[in-house]
């Protein structure tokens, strides 16, 4: 894809979007059920995952872990930002690489330790690029995947959160 070719394609939406605000606020869903044993199915909208306890914690690493599924997000946001900021600034990329890591302290997950965190204490977020793009080009690219990605600005700046009970 082309700077123009992506940009033809998103200037409709960006001038509704700058238009009428309310436009802009979209509503994504995710829902899951509970099955046998210890764990839930997911519909991603492209398939059907199950997902079920980290083998830190007595799974049998069968299933999908939902720590693994959050770096995976991750990644893959981290990723199609990239390549679409890549695109629309004009930088080549041969191959790119993006990996996110993520280190938990089960203690907090099982209540062995009430000093342990439940959750993530530190996620790691790398890119490997293949490209003959300048080092200013490259910290540009890296600034505005960063601020850009959805998933990572949603880690890093938590949106308010509301936890209820429906009928």
């Amino acid at each position: 894809m082309t700077p123009e070719t992506l940009k033809a394609m998103q200037a409709p939406l960006k001038e509704r979007y700058k238009q009428d605000p309310d436009a802009a606020l979209v509503t994504l869903k995710a829902q899951s059920r509970i099955t046998e044993g210890i764990a839930c199915r997911l519909e991603t909208g492209k398939a059907l995952v199950e997902a079920g306890l980290h083998p830190a914690t007595g799974g049998t690493g069968a299933q999908a872990c939902s720590g693994d599924m959050l770096l995976e997000a991750l990644a893959a946001c981290a990723g199609v930002t990239l390549r679409a900021v890549s695109t629309a600034i004009g930088v080549g990329l041969r191959d790119a690489t993006v990996t996110a890591e993520g280190l938990l302290d089960f203690r907090g997950t099982l209540g062995v330790s009430k000093e342990a965190p439940v959750g993530f204490r530190e996620i790691r977020l790398g890119f490997s690029l293949d490209t003959d793009a300048t080092e200013d080009q490259i910290a540009s690219l890296m600034k505005l995947t960063e601020r850009y990605c959805v998933v990572l600005q949603t880690l890093k700046n938590p949106p308010v959160f509301t936890v209820t009970r429906q009928a």
